[in-house]
Order: structure tokens, then sequence, then C-alpha cells
């Protein structure tokens, strides 16, 4: 990494910001190598993800205000996970994942007494799907559960020969969830709708529950 940075002229000039398309990708190709490829495929997607980390560090190593490299990155990820497994490097116990959770929860929120709301700290930028499960479990710590039925659509003149939402028995596995999830899309499609915009705007409605739910509390 110190060579590349040092002599290709285009790593050079590349920055932070520049970098996030390309971690973006790169994470996406390792979770497909995961779900879908094979050993090779992974171990080469995981380099490829490592490279990322290792640029960025070169990167912030020639910050001129507040640099750090890869062994202060490492030290940094070192040091929460010894705070963050008590029962590990302490005297605490825990015989149950759910255990686990207890401990980890309880040093992370230490960390961020900073925070004022459980929102905090999630990033925006996620997918609307990955984000709505993010924020439907930080609702949950405040008491607010969205209507999981949700909004039933109208009877209007809208024929169609794909999938449809089902009004009948709840998905009882991921693979039922995923032909639910996909006959909902399908839906938004034949109407002229965005499903992901669509999502977006909800999840903007549910932070307002969240926080006036805390603001309440």
């Amino acid at each position: 990494m110190r060579a590349v940075r040092e002599r290709c002229v285009w790593s050079q000039r590349i920055t932070h910001r520049d970098l996030v398309p390309y971690l973006i990708e790169e994470s996406h190709e390792v979770i497909e190598a995961v779900e879908s490829g094979t050993r090779d495929d992974l171990r080469e997607e995981l380099g490829d993800l490592l490279w990322q980390v290792l640029f960025h560090s070169a990167i912030a190593a020639q910050d001129p205000d507040d640099p750090f490299d890869i062994d202060d990155v490492a030290q940094t990820l070192t040091e929460k996970m010894v705070r963050r497994h008590p029962h590990v490097f302490a005297g605490e116990v825990a015989t149950t994942p759910d255990e686990v959770l207890v401990h980890w929860n309880a040093a992370k929120a230490a960390e961020k007494r900073a925070r004022t709301s459980v929102l905090d700290g999630v990033p925006r930028g996620m997918p609307a799907l990955a984000l709505a499960q993010k924020l439907v479990g930080r609702a949950a710590g405040v008491g607010v559960t969205p209507d999981a039925s949700g909004p039933q659509p109208s009877s209007g003149p809208h024929p169609s020969s794909g999938p449809q939402p089902s009004s009948g028995p709840q998905p009882s596995s991921e693979g039922e969830l995923g032909d639910a999830m996909l006959a909902l899309v399908s839906l938004a499609r034949e109407r002229g709708w965005d499903a992901e915009r669509a999502l977006r705007e909800r999840l903007r409605g549910l932070e307002d529950e969240v926080r006036a739910a805390e603001a309440e509390g």
C-alpha cells in the first residue's frame, strides 16, 4: 500500500470521499461471494475489501492536522472489542447470546454517552430496506412499533398478472417473506410508484414517531 501510494499517480490524488463508491462496491461483492460465490471468490473479495481499509488508512496517515495509520485503526478496534467483551476479557459472565448482547449494549451505551437519541449513529445512506430493519430495532427500544399490516392498497382498476401482496396468512419463513416483498415491489412498478422512495418516506415518519416518544419519556 505504501508503494502504491508513493508511486501511483492516480492513488496519490485519491481522497477518502473519492473512495466511497469503491468501498460500497467492494462491500456488495463480499456479500455476493458469501451468498452465492465460491471459497476462492470470498477470499479474493475479502482481500479487495481489506485493500479499501488499507487505502483509507494510508490517506489518513498523510492528514496534516490529525493523522492516523493502520496500526492506530487496529489499536482502536482492539480496545473497543475488549470493552465490549467483558465476559471474555474481564470478570463478567455470559452463557447465552442474549447475555452477550446485554454486555455489548451496556458497553456501547457507555461509549456513546453524548448521544441523545436511539436514532443517533444510524447511517442514513444505507439502502432503504437495511435502514428500515435498523430503525425498527432502534424504535422498539423506546416502545415504538410500526403497524406491521400497513395501509392496504386501494381496490381501484389496476389489473395485473404479476404477483400480488397476500392478504392471507403472514410469511412464516424468509423465503415466504421474500415472495411477499417481491410482490409489493411488483405492485409498486405497475402503479408507477418508487418502492425505495416510498419506504424512505415512511421511515422519516417513523423517525418522527421515535423522537416524539423520546420527548414524552
